[in-house]
């Protein structure tokens, strides 16, 4: 069972295993089309397109963010359209450096499905292997298999009302993913409001990848992660960015390095700055 990472080499050797389901999750925040196009022009044999914005999100109110969780019985059903079962073991990717697949691997480990693994470089890795392509869309299976879910999420979030509540009663650090330069407020490409929750501490994703677009060692992450949170432990730490996506790959990180009981803030910055009461910091 592979709960974290998978490469493309194993990926190629399992290809045909019916317990396995490949799920592509490429993605443009800018351009929402882009990863359906990416696909359909060239996808991992068997894989499953998931889109971002309509089928891994829930309707946008206005002050729920730019990606709200869908409910977690709505997103069962769907993965279960999909081929999901208890004994699935899903991969996911993306050519994003894994912004989209931790994503993706995020949700399933909060239905409680913790056979899941993000392809290790992406879909970069698996062309870099001669791995075999599939022009047009997939059909998926519909799972005759069971999905469980568990009555409480396997993975904890919390709400805009306890991020409020903790800048004056601190009991957890919370942890922006985002650019620098988002994070201290000097450029807004998304959302109507610059600048930062205030006291949070900041890392970008890419801090998490390597020179090749892999993820770095799970050793170097964790001293990493360690050097910058302290004695702070890891389940008291919320991670947040613009939307809720690229948070979960700080979370992920810190999964694979060990550092595990991490919560998410879901609807991150985007959903902060839907009121303008809310504080605001920059520097």
């Amino acid at each position: 069972m592979f709960e974290f990472l998978v490469s493309a080499e194993q990926v190629q050797a399992e290809l045909n295993n019916p317990q396995w389901l490949i799920l592509d999750v490429r993605h443009d925040l800018a351009d929402h089309q882009a990863g359906r196009r990416a696909y359909e022009q060239g996808h991992i044999p068997g894989a499953v397109f998931l889109d971002h914005e309509l089928d891994l999100a829930a309707p946008k109110t206005g002050f729920n963010g730019r990606h709200p969780l869908p409910s977690r019985q709505e997103l069962v059903q769907l993965l279960q359209g999909k081929g999901l079962s208890d004994d699935t073991q899903v991969v996911v990717y993306d050519a994003q450096g894994a912004l989209f697949a931790s994503h993706m691997w995020w949700m399933l480990r909060w239905l409680g499905h913790s056979r899941v693994a993000i392809l290790n470089g992406g879909w970069q890795a698996w062309q870099q292997v001669g791995g075999a392509e599939q022009q047009g869309a997939a059909t998926p299976v519909q799972s005759t298999g069971t999905v469980s879910l568990p009555e409480h999420a396997a993975m904890p979030t919390v709400s805009t009302q306890e991020v409020l509540k903790n800048l004056t009663t601190p009991v957890f650090t919370v942890l922006d993913a985002r650019a620098a330069e988002r994070y201290r407020g000097d450029v807004e490409p998304m959302d109507p409001v610059a600048g930062h929750i205030p006291d949070a501490l900041n890392r970008s994703h890419l801090n998490n990848l390597d020179e090749q677009g892999r993820f770095k060692p799970a050793a170097q992450l964790r001293q990493e992660f360690q050097d910058l949170l302290g004695a702070t432990p890891a389940h008291q730490v919320v991670h947040q960015c613009g939307s809720g996506i690229t948070a979960c790959h700080n979370l992920f990180a810190m999964e694979l390095a060990g550092l595990t009981g991490s919560g998410l803030y879901p609807g991150s910055w985007s959903e902060w700055v839907s009121d303008a009461s809310r504080p605001v910091a920059r520097s």
